[in-house]
């Protein structure tokens, strides 16, 4: 069970992301300081530090808890359910719950539009994939039930979501309609995820 401080921690490092969230969103992410976000928010430079690696983190902070259920949802996954699957099924479970990070978010287009113009985010979503196939391919490594090669699968799938998420990005920002958008999205994961368990099909 968590205790006072970390409760209290947590308020405050949600209350820098929301405060940092609206002044990028505002203003532009490059026309914003870490300084100005602490001002805002009423705390110093350095306890945003304390919770924050990066400033690109102020505004993408939902990723390490992605990345906790992405890790969580492969490491235990039922008996007989691959890699594969259990990451599949959990993509197609966030696009129904329309979670921000699928893109298909109520209201994500700020969101969107803020981390396509900024090249210090999107090299830092680059970063992220990285780091999430690296800890997928240890995760698989250390997994009895698996036998295939780690890196290659770990890479296949991370590769399989960003060309869903980005195309549904695109649509998004681009204004198309929205029921549209949702059918696409797991249409392509389901084309995606089908081409890395059985391979793509010639033609």
């Amino acid at each position: 069970m968590p205790n006072r401080g970390d409760r209290g921690g947590a308020k405050t490092r949600a209350r820098i992301a929301e405060v940092a969230t609206r002044m990028f969103l505002e203003r532009g992410f490059d026309e914003v300081t870490v300084a100005q976000v602490a001002t805002a928010a009423g705390v110093s430079k350095v306890t945003v530090f304390s919770h924050f690696e990066r400033k690109e983190d102020l505004l993408l902070d939902r990723l390490p808890a992605a990345m906790d259920t992405l890790r969580t949802a492969i490491r235990e996954r039922a008996e007989g359910v691959g890699p594969v699957q259990a990451f599949r099924t959990l993509a197609v479970t966030l696009a129904e719950q329309r979670r921000a990070l699928t893109g298909l978010g109520d209201g994500i287009e700020p969101v969107l539009r803020t981390v396509a113009g900024s090249p210090a985010l999107l090299a830092r979503l680059r970063d992220f994939e990285h780091e999430v196939e690296a800890a997928l391919a240890d995760d698989l490594r250390e997994d009895p039930r698996f036998t295939g090669n780690a890196d290659l699968v770990a890479a296949l799938m991370v590769a399989a979501y960003r060309t869903v998420a980005v195309g549904t990005a695109r649509r998004r920002l681009a204004g198309d309609d929205r029921a549209e958008i949702v059918a696409a999205h797991l249409a392509r994961l389901d084309e995606a995820f089908d081409a890395v368990e059985h391979g793509i099909t010639p033609g």
